[in-house]
């Protein structure tokens, strides 16, 4: 929504989902399918994310981005095609524990869920990554190092903490 909201407004928006940045299922479950240490440190692929999505956007880069490096479903590379990013285009990056990773964010939001919230809305299947993001929680303090937080253990009620105070 954030995306469309952006390209209504005329800016070029390319989004980014992490899900696209996995690690070959190899790596991803070189310690089985469920270790959330793994999961913390290991399923993405953070040196492509640089490679491919930030570090063509900084000053002097090509600008051309890729949209995605591997598809999980066959484990293979998507092989997709760069997608140029003009100068004065927005790029919005999603996906879980990506704070504490020294990506170079102009602004970042963190949706936070209590850990009860987490538990329940978390499907049956995916609860072992549970270990992971109270890891998250206690190591890097997402709700610190961002500039927004969104509270949604209610999704009906999100709360926020508003835009950071730059001095303007």
């Amino acid at each position: 929504m954030l995306a469309e909201a952006l390209r209504e407004r005329g800016r070029a928006v390319h989004v980014a989902d992490t899900e696209g940045f996995l690690r070959s299922a190899s790596l991803r479950f070189e310690y089985g399918k469920q270790d959330p240490d793994t999961y913390f440190d290991g399923w993405f692929d953070t040196g492509a994310l640089w490679r491919e999505v930030f570090g063509p956007l900084e000053p002097g880069g090509t600008g051309r981005v890729l949209p995605d490096l591997w598809d999980p479903v066959t484990d293979r590379a998507t092989r997709s095609r760069y997608v140029q990013l003009p100068p004065g285009g927005v790029l919005l990056v999603h996906g879980p524990l990506l704070l504490g990773r020294w990506f170079p964010f102009d602004l970042s939001v963190h949706v936070r869920l209590s850990a009860g919230a987490l538990a329940r809305r978390t499907a049956e299947g995916e609860r072992w990554t549970l270990p992971a993001f109270a890891r998250y929680e206690s190591e890097v303090g997402p709700s610190d190092a961002a500039d927004v937080v969104v509270r949604a253990d209610d999704a009906r009620h999100p709360a926020w903490t508003g835009l950071p105070d730059d001095g303007k």
